[in-house]
Parts: structure tokens; C-alpha cells; sequence
């Protein structure tokens, strides 16, 4: 039997950026994003792992390995060997530096050691173990390969069985709860795909042509989110909830996309049930003065403080979503992100990332949606809105160009509301924000800075997450909406007290 080679430290591989032997260094960069050698990303403190491609982590910062934290980051010994062979083999036909005729390649670096017996401190020593036993990937992971494989009758196919296999939990009235949660993550990770890999077909056609396309992947999603919408019950959004999709998903940008959509149906479940049977918004008319008058005036400055009251910040009242509306934005949680492409990661409260890659991913989301399917308006503007953060400089979204645009227009023109419920007065621009995109913000935000496979920064817990939540992006700027995120800290507290 062959003898594994095992794994090797980054650091130790391209150690020379630190020798000044920069040459030798960037022709193995060079090998490593040319053969998309994926890196091992091992986290010390809590043992999460995760792969993904060195170009990823490369953009975001060239020196990355050298960088101080938790993660480290491994090179599996047959990539290495991979590596060393390319190496030799393009010096040997003469790309060596001239001036450097003797170089030889680093010496091989020392290799991590034999696994250790598992100890609170051993997490290091599992690289060889941690690359053979990863199942979750970057991006969209091996079953968007599958998938993407696929027929468009059988992807079809796909969704109906897993509509039926919804249908049967809702006939039978299933009580098991792991049993239902399993079959939401399921059936809303396969349609998410489905959808992402229909739509980049789509982009290519004409737009009439492309709804045509598309047309059985909206009904097929529409049935589906009808039925998921009957399951939710206040058991998602619990732990073993996120469990599961560790579990069962193995792509970054499907997990995220999943949990988002589950999380933010119960969270508008939550809601529904708390404006309607509780005292819920005649206790905030009470506090509204004291609590949250400040925040809001802020964003209404053309307008008197003694002005400003619940109504000001939702028009027409706060109230309960009704069941269409429920319905027409699930959907739009569902494909809140089939822009995104496969290299952008999330990185809601950090500032090391690539700005317009991750803008594009809204445009590209919003205008596919509009203009390739016949899914409601409601939909479109939740994907192109839900990064909007009030106008903050740190946003960004399309309807804050289109604001812009109307009020060089109409330079008398004033928003009188925050928060509009329905879809014509944001058309009219007579609110700042629309309510399911503010709700998508926020749980949006939550998913990114708690997810168990963040490799940038450490995953906060719930209580670090809504601390720093607050802090940055309601007291130090008005990004979320106060009175919205005051009733999802109710929402994950409950959770938390249930788990």
C-alpha cells in the first residue's frame, strides 16, 4: 500500500516571501491558481474546516497564510508533489531567472505531523485526516455540479419528487421534527440550485425567450415554496437546524442561501404571530418616543421629532403580512442571491474584500430576475434591495441610484415614511426601504457573521452576533431597521431559551 504523504503548512511552502526569494514563491503561486489546487482551511479554537480554491483567499489578501489568527492552512502531500513536479519541470525548459542559474527549489518543507490521538490541542495535527474526511466545499459545492448535469425534464423531475415528498409530510401530519427539517433543507437547497443553474442558461437568451425557458422552473418553485411555507414551525432556526445543513450541504454559498431563506420564513412567522396576538405594537407606540424617535429622525430630518410616530416609520401601520405577500416574498428569499457567483464569499461587517465583486452579484441578480422570468416584482425588488442599509455609504442596491435619480428630478421631493409594506409606494418613492428587504437585511447580516464555516473571521455566537449587530449597524450607523431588529432579538432569544 502506498505510504500517504501528509499535509503541509502553507506558510512552510511559500516561506520564502519571508527569505526574500520572491521569484521562487510567485512560480508556485502561479502553479497553485493554474492547477486550482484547493487549500485546507483548519480553524485551531473550534476544529471547523473547510476547502477552498487559493485564488479566493489570494484576492482578498496576498499574504494570507502569513496572516496571525485561528486558521490555519494546509496543502495536501499529493498537491504538494503536484507542485514540486510542475516546478521542476518549467525550470528545467528554462523559465528559472537567468541571473539565478543554480536555484533550486525550496527544500521540502517540514510536514505536519502524524496524527495525534484527539486532545483539546490536537486540532493541528489532523490536516491529512481533515482533507480526506471534508465534506463542505466553496461555493455552490458538488451537487450544483450534479445538477448542472442535468436535463432540463429531469431537473423538472427533480423538483416534482421533492414536492411530493413535502406533499406526504403534510398529509400525514408528520410530528418528527428532524424528519421535516430535513426536507426543508433539502428541497430548499435543490431549488435554489435549480434555479441558479436555470438562470445562468437563461442569461444568454433573449428575454422573452428566457421567461419561456424558465417559466416550469417558477411554477415548479412556486408549488414548492407553498408547501415548505405549511411545514415551517418554530422548531427552524434551531441548532440542529444548522446541524443538518452542515450535514447534508456541501457548498458555502447553498448553505448560506438555504439557512437565509428557512430563517427568514420563520422569523416573518414570528412576526405575523407577535403583531397579531399580543399587545405588541401598542407597547411600542409606549417606547417609541424614548426608544427609537432618535434613530428615525435621523432619517427623516425634514420632519418634526413630535412628527415622527409609528406610522411615519411603517406606512399605513405595522401590521401583519397577509398570506399572498407572505408568499411572494418567500419566493424572493429563495433567490435572493442566484446572482452570486461561485468565488464571492460573504463578509457583512468586514472591510477585506473586493467591493464590485460583491456588488455585482445584486445587479446581476436583480436584472435576471426582472427580465428572465415571470417571478412576481416583489421578488426582483427583494434581490436588488436587500443590501440597501438606509443609504449608508457601506450599501449598496438599486434602489438608492433610482432614488438619486428621482430626486434630481424632483429636488422638492421628500420621503415622509421609512418603511413601505407594499409594492406601489416604493415605485413612488415615498418610503426609504422596503419591508421584506429590510427583514432579509437582517437576517442576512445574522447568517454571515455566524456561519459555522466563516473562514475570514471566527464565527460569532448568537449573543456576539446581536451585539455587534447593534452596535455597528444600528448605533454607529443606521444600517438595519431598530424596530425590526428589536423584534428578531426576541425571535433569536426564543430560539436560544427552546433549544
Amino acid at each position: 500500500m502506498q505510504e500517504k504523504i501528509p499535509a503541509t503548512l502553507l506558510s512552510n511552502i511559500l516561506g520564502s516571501f519571508d527569505k526574500g526569494e520572491k521569484n521562487v514563491a510567485r512560480q508556485y503561486i502561479d502553479i497553485i491558481i493554474s492547477e486550482e489546487i484547493p487549500i485546507l482551511c483548519l480553524n485551531l479554537e473550534t476544529g471547523k474546516k473547510r476547502l477552498m480554491p487559493f485564488k479566493v483567499l489570494y484576492d482578498n489578501n496576498e499574504h494570507f497564510w502569513l496572516k496571525e489568527g485561528t486558521w490555519k492552512y494546509y496543502i495536501s502531500g499529493d498537491d504538494f508533489k503536484k507542485i514540486k513536479e510542475k516546478f521542476v519541470s518549467a525550470n528545467a525548459k528554462g523559465a528559472w531567472d537567468a541571473e539565478r542559474p543554480k536555484q533550486s527549489p525550496p527544500a521540502e518543507p517540514e510536514s505536519v505531523p502524524a496524527p495525534a490521538p484527539k486532545t483539546v490541542n490536537s486540532n493541528e495535527n489532523q490536516a491529512d485526516d481533515d482533507l480526506e474526511e471534508l465534506e463542505v466545499e466553496v461555493g455552490y459545492g458538488r451537487d450544483y455540479e450534479v445538477i448542472s448535469q442535468m436535463e432540463n425534464k429531469e431537473k423538472i423531475i427533480h423538483l416534482d419528487r421533492q414536492k411530493q415528498r413535502l406533499s406526504s409530510l403534510l398529509e400525514f401530519k408528520s410530528k418528527d421534527t428532524r424528519l421535516v427539517t430535513e426536507a426543508l433543507v433539502d428541497t430548499a437547497k435543490d431549488a435554489a440550485l435549480i434555479n441558479h443553474v436555470a438562470m445562468e442558461e437563461a442569461l444568454i437568451l433573449a428575454d422573452d425567450e428566457a421567461k419561456k425557458f424558465t417559466q416550469e422552473f417558477v411554477d415548479s418553485t412556486h408549488e414548492m415554496v407553498k408547501l415548505q411555507m405549511q411545514l415551517i414551525s418554530d422548531d427552524v432556526f434551531s441548532n440542529e437546524l444548522m446541524s443538518i445543513l452542515v450535514e447534508k450541504s456541501n457548498g458555502t454559498i447553498v448553505q448560506h442561501m438555504t439557512r437565509v431563506y428557512l430563517n427568514g420564513i420563520a422569523f416573518l412567522t414570528f412576526y405575523n404571530k407577535l403583531v397579531t396576538t399580543s399587545s405588541a405594537i401598542q407597547k411600542l407606540r409606549i417606547s417609541f418616543a424614548d426608544k427609537y424617535r432618535d434613530f428615525y429622525q435621523g432619517l427623516l430630518p425634514h420632519l418634526a421629532a413630535d412628527d415622527i410616530d409609528l406610522e411615519h416609520v411603517f406606512l399605513g401601520g405595522m401590521r401583519a403580512v397577509s398570506p399572498d405577500m407572505f408568499f411572494k416574498w418567500a419566493t424572493g428569499f429563495l433567490i435572493h442571491d442566484i446572482g452570486k457567483a461561485a468565488a464571492i464569499e460573504y463578509h457583512e461587517g468586514e472591510g477585506d474584500y473586493d467591493r464590485n465583486k460583491v456588488i455585482e452579484h445584486v445587479k446581476t441578480g436583480y436584472k435576471s430576475v426582472m427580465t428572465k422570468t415571470n417571478y412576481p416584482m416583489e421578488a426582483s425588488l427583494i434581490t436588488g434591495y436587500h443590501h440597501e442599509y438606509y443609504g449608508d455609504p457601506d450599501g449598496y442596491g438599486y434602489f438608492r441610484a433610482y432614488l438619486q435619480q428621482y430626486k434630481k428630478q424632483n429636488p422638492n421631493a421628500k420621503q415622509d415614511f421609512v418603511i413601505s409594506f407594499d409594492l406601489e409606494p416604493m415605485l413612488d418613492y415615498q418610503a426609504l426601504a422596503y419591508f421584506p428587504a429590510k427583514v432579509l437585511e437582517i437576517v442576512d447580516v445574522y447568517d454571515s457573521v455566524t456561519d459555522p464555516h466563516r473562514v475570514y473571521r471566527k464565527a460569532l455566537t448568537p449573543e456576539e452576533a446581536i451585539e455587534m449587530m447593534r452596535n455597528e449597524f444600528i448605533v454607529k450607523h443606521r444600517k438595519l431597521d431598530a424596530i425590526l431588529f428589536d423584534i428578531f432579538v426576541d425571535f433569536v432569544n426564543q430560539k436560544l431559551v427552546n433549544k
